[in-house]
């Protein structure tokens, strides 16, 4: 569409004949029009001329009386913001003027972006959110406005932040909460608004520790309920490695979490030193036997 109104544009200037005349003469343009508003366009002489505007993506072409009462538009005719040419052809030859047509200052619809979807809790700056805000029409609206971003927390705590756009859009960055959930994330621009669903899962183990009872020959390890740093449970699964060290050898065992506790049987081996890991974090070692 671009290029149809560009080869317009260019047919009508370059073809026509080279007399102009001045506004004062010809014609009378509005220097700037909100989106989708009626306007009217005043032009002088007498005769029969075809009025042509020129925009980004359309063209209107009217045949007009010129000196007759002005050529109405009515509400609706251009509702795509942007730099439009006038031109007003005639015999004796043509005459342009410009009209800038610029977005509704009213946000209708938010183009709402939040990344990522899930993320562990307790990261500083860990979501991001960028905005960009359009009229009715579907005009970036580049006049700065005030965009408020809001993330609710599980247990109901809310952080809040108003940001003005630039060149139309607005972004933020926000720590994930201390509580596992879904938290709500919501852009708001005048009394347009939208949502996006941010997943935090609790963090790496915390506080690691485990236990031991013996059983005969052998030791019962179990570790107390694995929880992060903000006391949420590591979800069942998470694997704990079992590590006992002894003279003259060494003992693994990976044994996943159930129910939020890692247990294992090992044999009781005498100066043995038996320790518990998950990931990189380390828990409590015990000593056992002489």
């Amino acid at each position: 569409m671009k290029t149809t109104v560009a080869l317009v544009l260019g047919t009508l200037l370059i073809g026509a004949p080279q007399a102009t005349h001045s506004q004062d003469e010809a014609l009378s343009v509005p220097k700037s029009i909100e989106a989708g508003s009626a306007f009217s366009i005043q032009n002088a002489g007498s005769g029969e001329a075809t009025l042509y505007v020129v925009g980004p993506s359309q063209v209107i072409k009217r045949t007009v009386q010129l000196g007759s009462t002005p050529t109405y538009f009515p509400a609706g005719s251009i509702c795509n913001a942007g730099h439009y040419v006038v031109i007003l052809a005639q015999a004796g030859g043509t005459s342009t003027e410009t009209l800038d047509v610029v977005p509704l200052g009213v946000p209708a619809n938010l183009s709402f972006l939040a990344k990522p979807s899930r993320l562990p809790v307790g990261l500083h700056d860990g979501i991001t959110g960028a905005v960009y805000v359009f009229d009715v029409y579907h005009n970036l609206i580049s006049a700065p406005t005030p965009v408020s971003f809001e993330l609710s927390s599980p247990s109901g705590a809310v952080q809040k932040q108003l940001v003005g756009t630039v060149a139309g859009a607005a972004w933020t960055e926000m720590d994930s909460t201390s509580q596992q959930g879904s938290s709500k994330f919501v852009a708001r621009a005048g009394e347009i608004s939208s949502i996006s669903i941010i997943r935090q899962v609790p963090g790496d183990p915390c506080d690691l520790k485990m236990s031991v009872e013996p059983s005969g020959e052998e030791l019962d390890l179990q570790t107390d309920p694995v929880r992060d740093c903000s006391g949420n449970p590591v979800p069942d699964g998470t694997i704990v490695t079992f590590t006992e060290t002894y003279p003259g050898g060494e003992s693994t065992v990976d044994v996943p979490l159930k129910r939020d506790i890692a247990e294992v049987k090992m044999p009781a081996r005498d100066e043995a030193t038996i320790t518990v890991a998950s990931g990189v974090v380390l828990g409590n070692q015990i000593r056992w036997g002489k």
